[in-house]
């Protein structure tokens, strides 16, 4: 693995996730938020987003978070990545995920998000992620469809599982370092 897309619901634990298998693996973590937000949650102009998505889709290894599809240079991330990680999770944990970062970081800019964009009480969103299932899940599944048969989606549903997923990779880092 070395060109991982994690893509999600928000609140799913998709970019703590993605933030922890680069601690483990040492390939940089990339937020598609951070690269789209500009200060005060001004979002970028597609083309402009498109190209900086693109230049950073190049490079040899990234672990990348966010959906994004339709424009962020959507094709090219999943033409180029070699791994799909998948948080497939309920509304249930999801919602229960934005409502906890937001209790633990309201004001706060985000480790993933971009500067001047700090978590904040939004209507918009809490109703994005609550139809997220039946609006935008539907785009991720048509997009997966093009996924090659050397491109493993490894799915999650539920946090546990991306709990032991990471000790796996761990425990390998572990055995490659001692041999």
């Amino acid at each position: 693995m070395q060109r991982i897309l994690v893509m999600g619901s928000s609140g799913s634990g998709k970019s703590t996730f993605g933030r922890r298998l680069s601690e483990l693996t040492g390939i940089p973590f990339i937020s598609l938020d951070a690269l789209f937000w500009k200060p005060g949650w001004v979002a970028s102009d597609n083309v402009e987003f498109g190209r900086r998505v693109a230049e950073v889709a190049r490079e040899p290894r990234w672990i990348m978070d966010g959906n994004f599809t339709r424009h962020g240079a959507g094709e090219l991330r999943r033409e180029l990545s070699d791994t799909v990680i998948w948080f497939d999770l309920p509304r249930s944990s999801c919602m229960f995920g934005i409502m906890s970062r937001i209790a633990g970081s309201y004001g706060k800019v985000r480790p993933e998000m971009a500067e001047g964009c700090p978590e904040k009480i939004d209507f918009e969103f809490f109703r994005y992620v609550w139809t997220y299932r039946q609006q935008q899940r539907p785009k991720l599944l048509d997009y997966f469809q093009g996924l090659r048969a050397d491109q493993p989606l490894v799915c999650f549903t539920d946090r546990t599982q991306a709990s032991d997923y990471l000790r796996e990779v761990a425990l390998k880092q572990n055995r490659a370092s001692i041999h």
